[in-house]
């Protein structure tokens, strides 16, 4: 059952005493933020490790050095692969306007980088004072030209569905066909394919792959060597995995989860 937290913008009175609200937390691998919701809508960045952040919409990855956007009242717990140094933003509603109301990964520029960071020095930012303004104006700034990558897999709603997402979730590995994981989901081939393409606008074979290259990532992240982390995610080898991962993010795995993305990658935001 998810736990809506207390607003940490809120003074007692009920007002917003703060724009933005900041905090910094080490983390270890395999520590579980379980499900909870927050009154704001939230930015939460990884300087270093990988997070993956669960709602009932999908399933986002954030490896280092990019970020999730987490609209106000999104239940969603976070798995850390990795040693995970994670910093979060809180943001009051009137900032917001205008900002997507589903979860996205982002790309975070050197500068954006920067000020999260600086951000995070504060408790709070107060647009009340001159110096605190200007850092929450240059933030919501960025924030309205990031970038928004492929690192996301949305769940399909329908329950037959489900059942062969719960399945491969649990082993991404799976090398049954889509026919035999439909013995058990009480739906033919044909009806899971069209509810996969309506509901998570991917085709099945596309939701998969994606579903597998995210594994691979966040087992690489855990510490994993590459061999093994593309066997366990169900590739039959490592460059089978190294090909798909520069095609869908423009760059090795070990390079990306450093920080390291080429020219020119992510898909442009058009209504961040």
């Amino acid at each position: 059952m998810s736990h809506r937290c207390q607003s940490v913008l809120l003074d007692q009175d009920g007002r917003f005493a703060a724009e933005i609200a900041s905090l910094s937390v080490e983390l270890k691998n395999g520590h579980v933020i379980v499900e909870h919701s927050h009154p704001e809508a939230q930015l939460l960045f990884a300087s270093e490790g990988v997070m993956t952040v669960n709602t009932e919409q999908g399933v986002w990855v954030v490896p280092p050095l990019r970020a999730v956007w987490i609209p106000a009242d999104t239940s969603h717990s976070v798995v850390m692969s990795g040693p995970v140094s994670m910093r979060t933003l809180y943001f009051s509603p009137k900032l917001c306007r205008g900002f997507p109301r589903k979860c996205f990964v982002m790309n975070v520029s050197s500068l954006l980088k920067e000020l999260i960071l600086h951000a995070c020095t504060f408790p709070k930012l107060h647009k009340r004072i001159p110096a605190e303004r200007r850092i929450v104006e240059i933030i919501i700034d960025q924030l309205k030209a990031v970038e928004s990558i492929p690192l996301q897999l949305p769940h399909p709603s329908d329950s037959r569905a489900k059942r062969v997402v719960k399945t491969l979730l649990a082993e991404p590995g799976d090398e049954r066909t889509l026919e035999k994981l439909c013995e058990d989901c009480g739906a033919s081939k044909r009806t899971i394919q069209r509810l996969f393409l309506d509901e998570t606008k991917m085709t099945f074979n596309k939701w998969r792959q994606q579903l597998r290259l995210l594994h691979g990532m966040q087992r690489l992240a855990a510490g994993e060597k590459v061999t093994a982390a593309a066997l366990e995610a169900g590739y039959n080898s490592t460059s089978a995995f190294i090909s798909m991962f520069r095609k869908q993010l423009g760059t090795t795995p070990t390079r990306y989860l450093h920080g390291g993305v080429e020219q020119g990658q992510g898909v442009k935001s058009t209504s961040p």
